[in-house]
């Protein structure tokens, strides 16, 4: 099952869609693995940077970034954000895989270049508590710039999603 994650409750057809980011290629319709999903656990534009451990993560960089937490993942918002994530109402789209493809596995995004019908929509409820339940770290910051920053230099695995908007 993949899942597209939105603050609309009447989404009955996903059209496919230019993206900004990938001009050159034609419209798609996007969706998530369950694996990743919890990084759209939170307000569609809301900056934040996800990160966890592989296999190839270093022990200085286990001791750095995840000493503190045995979360299976960490994600950092700002403090900005901290509001609008508490009263921010998302629903989650169930998508069959069917027609879609990975176009990015790190990130664990899937793209159909058709018109998709979700099989379901549910609620996703207190985001705070979709996160706890998904065993995430949600971390409050006053800037995610340092971690930006510091991030591509280790062997963590890392997604900065809505960084852009900044």
């Amino acid at each position: 099952m993949l899942y597209h994650f939105s603050e609309e409750d009447n989404i009955e057809i996903f059209h496919p869609r230019k993206h900004p980011s990938f001009s050159d290629r034609p419209p798609m319709v996007w969706a998530i693995d369950d694996d990743r999903s919890p990084l759209y656990l939170l307000p569609r534009d809301c900056p934040r940077i996800g990160f966890w451990a592989t296999p190839e993560t270093n022990e200085d960089d286990r001791e750095k970034f995840l000493h503190t937490t045995t979360a299976d993942k960490i994600i950092a918002i700002e403090s900005g954000w901290l509001e609008r994530l508490q009263r921010t109402r998302l629903y989650r789209y169930s998508l069959a895989p069917d027609h879609f493809i990975m176009m990015d596995e790190g990130a664990g995004y899937f793209v159909s270049y058709e018109t998709e019908q979700p099989l379901k929509m549910e609620p996703v409820g207190s985001l705070l508590e979709a996160l706890v339940k998904r065993d995430v770290e949600l971390r409050i910051m006053p800037s995610l710039t340092p971690l930006a920053e510091q991030l591509p230099k280790t062997t963590l695995h890392y997604s900065m999603i809505r960084m852009k908007k900044r």
